[in-house]
C-alpha cells in the first residue's frame, strides 16, 4: 500500500482527498494540519463572525469522516521540513513521516503591510477560525473598530463586526472598493450601499501607523488625520504559503510552481490550492481550487489526463442585503472591448457588460444579480450575442424552462463554494432518489454555503428528479427578505433586541405594516419580553389594548377566567356601561362580556372603573379558556373542568402568540365547551385527560389532533404549556395553530413537545416561565400611558368611516 501524505487540512487539500477516495486507491493517507480544527469552509467565516452560522455549521468533514476513511489526521502539527531525497516530512517536534507521494496544500496567509504598530494588542487578521473566535471575543456594542482593506474579505469582516454592534470604519488605499472586481462606478454604488448599512468608508486613505502604548488606541493616516479606535482588522490581501516548498528546494515564484497536471518540480510532490502558481497566476477564490483538486486526484491515482485551466475569475459578495457579482474582464479600455451599461441610482442598480467580438468576456452587477447565471452561461459558452444586442441588459426568460440546464455540460460547476458539478448532482439524484433541495444539500453539499446556487440546484431537480418536490419558502416580506426560520436564527445569534435594529441591519431600514408587527412579536418571543419594544411596530389594537371598530370606537372585553364571574364584577360592568354611555353590551361566544362603542379617550377610565384585567380580545395572544361546569355541578362530569380551565388561563394569560389563541376545557366527552375546535383543548375522561391541539371553528372547521392522553390534571397542564410555548417559538406570525399543526405534522409536534427529552421539555417550560414573569396586564397602562397621545381621540378626516380593518396600521 502506497503512502500518501497531505500537508494542509484546508478546503483544497481535503477536496482532493475526497476525489482520490472515490477512485478506490491503494493509499495509506495521512493529513497534517496547522490548525486543531477539522476541515471547515473558510469562505463562511464572515457568516460565523456575523452570527449567521455557528462554527459547527461550517464544518465540512467531521472527525468521523477521517475515521471512517482510515485517514490519520495529525491536526495541530506543523511540518517544518521536507526531505525530498529521503521522501519524508518532518514536524516541528522532529517527528518524521515517510511518503511515496506528497501533496502540498499549505494554502495562504494574510498579507501584513509594513505599517508601524501592526504588532500591538487588539490588531488582528481575519483568515482562520481561530482569528474569527478572537474577533468574536473582542466585539461588543459601541466598540470602535477599523478594517484596513476594502476588498472582499475586508468588507465581509466589517459587516460581521458591525452586526455585532461595533462602530466600524473601512479604510482603503485605493479610490474605489474592490477595485480588482469592480470599476469606479460599481465601486461607488457599493460604497453607498455599505454606508447605508451604517459602516463608514474612507477613500483613498493610506494608513501610516497604528498607535498606542502596547495596545492600539488610534490609527494615523498619511495625510495626518487620526482616528481613535479600540480594534484593528487587517484585510489587505493574501500571500501563498510557499516557504516550506522553497526551503525544500522545489521551484517557487510567488507560489509553488505547478504544471497543468498539478505536478511540481519533484516527481513525487504535487501541490493544490492557494499555495500554487500555475502559468504565472496565483489563486484566492475557491472555485478554481476545486478544479485543481479534481485534476490532481486523477494525476495521483494514475489516471493522468485531465488538465487544469484557470477559469475566468468570478466573485460574489457574501454580505446580507448586498447583491454583487463580478466575473471575467472589467477593464473597458482593453483592446477590442465594447461596453454596454445600465444604472439606476434610485434603486442602487448598476450593470456593466464587456464584449469582445460580440461575445461576453466580463460583467459587473451591483444591486441586481437576477441575470447572473444567464450571463455566466453566455460567457462560458462563447455565445454569439449579435442577435441579442437589444436584450443584453434585460435578457428574456427562456421559453424552454429546462434549456438552461440542458445547455450545461456535466462538467459545469453548479456550486462554486463546494465544487459540485452538474454531473455529480445528476448522479446523486438517481442513485439516492433525491427529490428535494434539502436532500440534495445533505448528499452533495451543493448550496450549503452562500446559497447563491439554490435556484440552479432547484432547476436541476425539476429537470432530472421525476418526483421533485418544491420546498415552500416563506419570507417575511420584501422589506426583510428572509424566511421566518432564518430571521429567528439571525436575531437570536446576533442578540438583536429592537425592530429598528433588525430593519437597519437586515432590512430596508423602514419596514411596513407586514414586517414590523411580525418582528415585534418575534423579539418578544425570543427574548421572553426582555427587548426594546417599538410601539409603532404594533397594530393600533395592540397599542391601545382594545379592538378598533368601523366607526373608530373600541371594544372592551375584561378577562373572565374560565368564563366565571361574580355579582360584583357584573355590577361594575353595568355601572361602567351606564357611566360612559356604552352603546352595546354583548355576551360573547367565548363566555365573556363585550362593551362595544367605547371612545379611545375613555379607555383608561373604563379600565380603572372595571377593576378587571384585560381579556386580550384585541391581540394576537391568549384570548380565553372556555369551560363547562364539570364535576362541580354537572351530573355527567368526570373531571373538574372549571378550575382546570381557570388555572390554564391564569398560567398563559397576557402572553403573545403568532395569532389569536383560544382554549377550551370540558369535564366529559360530551364536549359542551367545544374543546375539539380550539387551539388547545382538554377533554375530561374517567381517570384521564385528552389534550388536543390545532382545532378550528371559524372560516374553516377542523377537529383538533390528539397530542397526548394523561392521567392527572398537572400532566395535562404541562402538556398544554409545552405545546403553547412550542407554537410560540416555531409558528410563523399570523399562522393559526391549526395551520401550524398541519404544516409540521402532529407526529413532529408530539416528538418535540410531549415526547421530547426531559431536558428539552424543561427548556421549553423555563422559557415560558421567563416570558410569564415579564408579562403584565396591558390595561395597567391606563394609569401611565406609554406615549402622550396613546389615548387621544383622533377624529376621522371623512365621516362616516366606511371600514377600519383590524390590521390597519395607524
Amino acid at each position: 500500500m502506497k503512502r500518501l501524505v497531505v500537508v494542509g487540512n484546508g478546503m483544497a487539500g481535503v477536496a482532493c482527498v475526497e476525489h482520490i477516495l472515490k477512485q478506490n486507491p491503494d493509499f495509506e493517507i495521512t493529513i497534517f494540519g496547522d490548525e486543531t480544527h477539522a476541515n471547515y469552509n473558510r469562505i463562511l467565516l464572515s457568516m460565523v463572525l456575523a452570527g449567521e452560522k455557528s462554527a459547527d455549521e461550517i464544518i465540512l468533514n467531521d472527525a468521523e469522516w477521517y475515521r471512517s476513511n482510515n485517514i490519520r489526521a495529525r491536526l495541530g502539527e506543523r511540518i517544518s521540513d521536507i526531505e525530498l531525497e529521503n521522501r519524508v516530512v518532518v514536524t516541528e517536534q522532529g517527528r518524521t513521516t515517510p511518503y511515496d507521494k506528497l501533496i502540498l496544500a499549505t494554502g495562504s496567509s494574510a498579507f501584513i503591510p509594513p505599517i508601524p504598530g501592526v504588532d500591538k494588542e487588539n490588531v488582528h487578521v481575519f483568515r482562520t477560525l481561530d482569528d474569527t473566535h478572537s474577533l468574536l471575543a473582542k466585539a461588543r456594542p459601541g466598540l470602535k473598530a477599523v478594517v484596513i482593506g476594502g476588498g472582499l474579505l475586508g468588507l465581509e469582516a466589517a459587516r460581521g463586526l458591525q452586526v455585532r454592534g461595533c462602530d466600524v470604519t473601512v479604510v482603503h488605499l485605493n479610490d474605489s472598493l474592490m477595485e480588482r472586481q469592480l470599476d469606479a462606478t460599481g465601486g461607488e454604488y457599493l460604497k453607498r450601499r455599505i454606508e447605508d448599512l451604517g459602516i463608514r468608508v474612507l477613500l483613498p486613505k493610506k494608513t501610516a501607523a497604528i498607535c498606542g502604548n502596547g495596545r492600539v488606541n488610534a490609527v494615523r493616516f498619511s495625510d495626518e488625520d487620526q482616528l481613535d479606535v479600540e480594534l484593528v482588522v487587517i484585510a489587505a490581501g493574501i500571500k501563498p504559503n510557499a516557504g516550506l516548498a522553497s526551503k525544500a528546494g522545489l521551484e517557487v515564484n510567488r507560489g509553488i510552481v505547478v504544471n497543468d497536471f498539478m505536478e511540481t518540480s519533484d516527481p513525487a510532490v504535487f501541490a493544490v490550492g492557494e499555495c500554487t502558481e500555475h502559468r504565472g497566476q496565483t489563486f484566492g477564490l475557491v472555485a478554481p481550487l476545486y478544479d485543481q483538486a479534481r485534476v490532481l486526484a486523477a494525476t495521483v491515482t494514475g489516471n493522468r489526463g485531465p488538465v487544469f485551466s484557470a477559469p475566468a475569475p468570478a466573485t460574489k459578495l457574501k454580505i446580507m442585503g448586498i447583491d454583487l457579482f463580478s466575473a471575467g474582464e472589467i477593464d473597458e479600455n482593453a483592446p477590442g472591448i465594447e461596453t454596454v451599461r445600465y444604472e439606476d441610482p434610485a434603486i442602487g442598480a448598476y450593470k456593466k457588460l464587456l464584449l469582445r467580438d460580440n461575445k461576453l468576456c466580463g460583467m459587473i452587477l451591483v444591486g441586481d444579480v437576477e441575470d447572473e447565471q444567464t450571463y455566466l452561461d453566455w460567457m462560458r459558452s462563447g455565445t454569439d450575442l449579435a442577435p441579442l444586442r437589444r436584450q443584453l441588459l434585460f435578457p428574456p426568460p427562456p421559453g424552454d424552462t429546462g434549456l438552461e440546464i440542458a445547455d450545461m455540460p456535466d462538467s459545469e460547476t453548479i456550486c462554486g463554494c463546494n465544487g459540485v458539478r452538474k454531473g455529480e448532482i445528476i448522479h446523486a439524484i438517481h442513485e439516492h432518489g433525491i427529490t428535494t433541495l434539502k436532500q440534495l444539500k445533505q448528499r452533495t453539499k451543493a448550496s450549503t454555503s452562500c446559497g447563491s446556487c439554490s435556484g440552479l440546484c432547484e432547476k436541476l431537480l425539476r429537470a432530472v428528479a421525476p418526483d421533485f418536490t418544491e420546498e415552500t419558502k416563506t419570507t417575511l416580506c420584501s422589506c426583510v427578505p428572509f424566511s421566518y426560520e432564518r430571521l429567528r436564527d439571525i436575531v437570536r445569534g446576533q442578540k438583536l433586541k429592537s425592530v429598528e435594529e433588525v430593519l437597519a441591519v437586515y432590512g430596508n431600514r423602514k419596514g411596513c405594516e407586514v414586517c414590523k408587527p411580525a418582528l415585534s412579536y418575534m423579539l418578544d418571543m425570543l427574548w421572553c419580553g426582555d427587548h426594546d419594544e417599538d410601539r409603532s411596530a404594533r397594530f393600533i389594537n395592540d397599542r391601545v389594548h382594545a379592538n378598533i371598530q368601523k366607526d373608530g370606537t373600541f371594544s372592551v372585553v375584561p378577562r373572565m377566567r374560565g368564563g366565571v364571574t361574580t355579582p360584583d364584577e357584573l355590577r361594575r360592568i353595568a355601572d361602567v356601561a351606564d357611566r360612559y354611555s356604552v352603546p352595546m353590551v354583548k355576551v360573547t361566544g367565548s363566555q365573556r362580556i363585550d362593551l362595544l362603542g367605547v371612545k379611545k379617550s375613555d379607555l383608561p377610565a373604563v379600565w380603572r372603573d372595571l377593576g378587571m384585567p384585560s381579556g386580550q380580545a384585541y391581540a394576537k395572544g391568549v384570548r380565553m379558556v372556555k369551560t363547562c361546569v364539570g364535576t362541580e355541578f354537572c351530573r355527567f362530569g368526570v373531571q373538574d373542568s372549571t378550575n382546570t380551565g381557570i388555572e390554564l388561563e391564569r398560567r398563559l394569560e397576557n402572553l403573545f402568540t403568532p395569532h389569536k389563541f383560544k382554549m377550551g376545557v370540558v369535564g366529559c366527552p360530551r364536549n359542551c365547551a367545544e374543546a375539539t375546535v380550539k387551539d388547545l383543548g382538554f377533554i375530561g375522561q374517567d381517570g384521564s385527560w385528552q389534550v388536543v391541539v390545532g382545532g378550528a371553528a371559524g372560516k374553516s372547521v377542523r377537529k383538533a389532533d390528539l397530542l397526548v392522553t394523561v392521567e392527572t390534571t398537572a400532566e395535562a397542564l404541562e402538556a398544554g404549556e409545552l405545546f403553547f410555548q412550542y407554537y410560540r417559538e416555531n409558528g410563523n406570525y399570523l399562522e393559526r395553530s391549526y395551520d401550524f399543526v398541519e404544516r409540521l405534522g402532529i407526529e413532529k409536534v408530539r416528538k418535540e413537545t410531549v415526547y421530547a427529552s426531559d431536558e428539552e421539555k424543561q427548556q421549553l417550560l423555563e422559557r415560558l416561565r421567563r416570558s410569564k414573569e415579564l408579562s403584565r396586564d396591558a390595561w395597567s397602562e391606563g394609569a401611565q400611558p406609554a406615549t402622550a397621545t396613546q389615548f387621544v381621540q383622533i377624529q376621522p378626516i371623512e365621516q362616516p368611516v366606511n371600514r377600519i380593518r383590524e390590521e390597519q396600521f395607524v
